[in-house]
């Protein structure tokens, strides 16, 4: 979960990109980090697997700092998402303070995606992560394409669910900082219990969102 580094009043906040192959997650992050002003990222980093990659990289917004002068920095991840990889996958979302599961709008993936949440609930369960108090935020990628589900259909079978249901294009970036931002409300609302945010630091959620992402974009 988060780390307090208390010698350098630093709180690192770990972010996963989860869902199955091919559905959009590393194209999230890319048009995530293309977004993001210059001086609040870091370098993408990949790590190479066999017929699939795991994409990383630091977002440290050098002037977001608390009026309490606490530093939040996050780490923002994606899980390969084809089936050998599950090892891997398991080992991105260890300590994981929130995740965006990336589902493939396709009519011909619905089986996957549900496939590829189990695998999530499980895999929360088997690392040690609380599924039902964890910030998650679903996100229905690849809008742009034909012969998709459409929003209501989406919606129909999603309704009751507990998470904000987002619709995304990540390739022009539609939809991606909307999506990080609804993340990052659910997260604040999570650790605030904890660190205090509001009472202890003076930053309210909508400030949490707002810096976070440098007031929105490049």
């Amino acid at each position: 979960m988060a780390i307090y580094d208390e010698e350098n009043n630093r709180l690192s906040i770990k972010l996963v990109y989860y869902g199955p192959a091919q559905s959009g997650k590393t194209t999230n992050l890319m048009r995530l980090h293309d977004i993001l002003r210059t001086d609040l990222k870091g370098e993408i980093m990949m790590m190479e697997t066999t017929n699939d990659r795991t994409l990383f990289f630091d977002l440290l917004p050098l002037g977001f700092k608390a009026p309490s002068e606490l530093l939040i920095k996050f780490k923002l991840y994606t899980v390969p998402g084809q089936v050998v990889h599950d090892s891997t996958r398991k080992a991105v979302l260890s300590r994981a303070d929130g995740v965006v599961f990336v589902a493939d709008s396709r009519r011909t993936q619905s089986v996957n995606n549900g496939e590829s949440f189990a695998n999530l609930e499980n895999n929360a369960a088997r690392v040690g992560i609380d599924f039902d108090r964890l910030p998650l935020v679903v996100q229905f990628n690849k809008r742009d394409l034909t012969n998709i589900l459409s929003e209501e259909e989406v919606m129909q079978c999603w309704q009751a669910a507990p998470w904000p249901v987002m619709f995304c294009s990540a390739l022009d970036g539609c939809g991606v900082v909307e999506t990080f931002n609804a993340l990052l409300a659910q997260v604040y609302d999570s650790l605030d219990e904890e660190f205090g945010f509001q009472q202890n630091h003076g930053l309210s959620r909508n400030d949490f969102v707002r810096q976070s992402i440098g007031d929105g974009a490049a």
